[in-house]
């Protein structure tokens, strides 16, 4: 399989946190990649299936902490677009340039990230203190409409 072109010749592409994205947010990158003709790396530290095609790719990292993150923030580069849910890895990619999207079609950006990274952090606080905070809510139909629509309008806004 071949890998996309280093950071500085290549056209902007999609980088996905694998690990936790639901398939159905998959399905919806696999379709795209194809369509808009981009570049979608999904990175995981598991073995992962993609269908063929010339603009998927499979990145397996050594399992670990944060390995799957900390490869995705090394190959990001400005324009590029990462689909995740892990705020500090928003927080490290919007900082070098990069758009962030999560599962649910809600844009990470400077403006709203350190907002994000301290709920993130107070909710850490209340779990280690033994409170229950629960998990986050199943994906819904709405939320993967709105992910595909924010999908589609940052792959119109691309070629600009």
């Amino acid at each position: 399989m071949t890998q996309p072109a280093p950071a500085d010749t290549r056209p902007p592409q999609i980088w996905v946190d694998a690990d936790a994205c639901p398939r159905p947010i998959k399905e919806i990158l696999f379709r795209a990649a194809d369509r808009a003709r981009i570049h979608v790396t999904l990175v995981a530290n598991q073995l992962l299936h993609v269908p063929p095609s010339p603009w998927l790719h499979a990145l397996q990292v050594p399992r670990g902490f944060d390995v799957a993150d900390n490869e995705i923030a090394a190959r990001t580069a400005p324009g590029d677009l990462v689909i995740t849910a892990d705020v500090p890895l928003a927080a490290e990619v919007v900082d070098k340039g990069a758009q962030v999207l999560d599962p649910r079609g809600e844009h990470l950006t400077l403006e709203n990230i350190r907002e994000r990274l301290n709920l993130r952090d107070f909710m850490q606080g209340l779990r280690d203190s033994g409170v229950e905070t629960g998990g986050p809510a199943a994906l819904s139909t709405a939320d993967k409409q709105a992910f595909g629509r924010a999908l589609d309008q940052w792959l119109g806004r691309r070629g600009r």
